[in-house]
């Protein structure tokens, strides 16, 4: 099985703990820290790599470092993936288990381009405005392109909307020339 399925598939596990206990946005904010700490650690990840070093050494370390910080079913799920020898799948599992709470809280990212640096509240319209009509809550990650002249270009998953100047002008170019 490819890591990245591997990694879904536990990170689906911890979506349902976190359900659960109610908080999938909090776990979310702890595997992500968690798989931070792996990712700029050398240490901690070298650490945790290493055959050398005992599970059980691995388990306390976990224990000792997040113990009273954590819920108890977080860490034991830490711990399980040490048991399993998956612990260095935590980031592409944070990764996963980000994608997976955007699909179950209805959140769709999307990249907005637009012709210049636009200001917070321009921002919180265009994320209302696209959420209004997609359907869904729109998170926008702007993007600053001065050729598409003005208007907004919204990319999601496969969609592309093109609601810019420089569209709007090559589609009346191209009318003006078939004539």
């Amino acid at each position: 099985m490819r890591d990245a399925t591997i990694a879904r598939n536990y990170a689906e596990v911890l979506l349902a703990l976190a359900g659960r206990a109610e908080d999938p946005a909090g776990w979310g904010k702890l595997i992500r820290d968690v798989a931070n700490g792996v990712e700029q650690n050398p240490k901690l990840k070298l650490f945790l790599e290493s055959p050398k070093i005992s599970e059980s050494q691995k388990i306390d370390l976990l224990f000792k470092a997040l113990g009273d910080n954590v819920p108890r079913h977080f860490l034991r799920f830490l711990q399980m993936l040490v048991r399993k020898r998956r612990q260095m799948l935590i980031p592409e599992i944070a990764q996963e288990y980000e994608s997976l709470l955007d699909v179950h809280e209805g959140r769709l990212h999307a990249n907005v381009t637009v012709a210049r640096e636009t200001s917070a509240v321009d921002e919180a319209r265009i994320a209302e405005q696209l959420s209004r009509v997609i359907g869904k809550k729109v998170v926008p990650h702007m993007n600053v392109n001065p050729a598409i002249i003005g208007g907004i270009v919204v990319k999601f998953g496969d969609t592309v909307m093109d609601g810019s100047v420089r569209k709007r002008l090559a589609t009346l170019r191209g009318k003006m020339l078939a004539r």
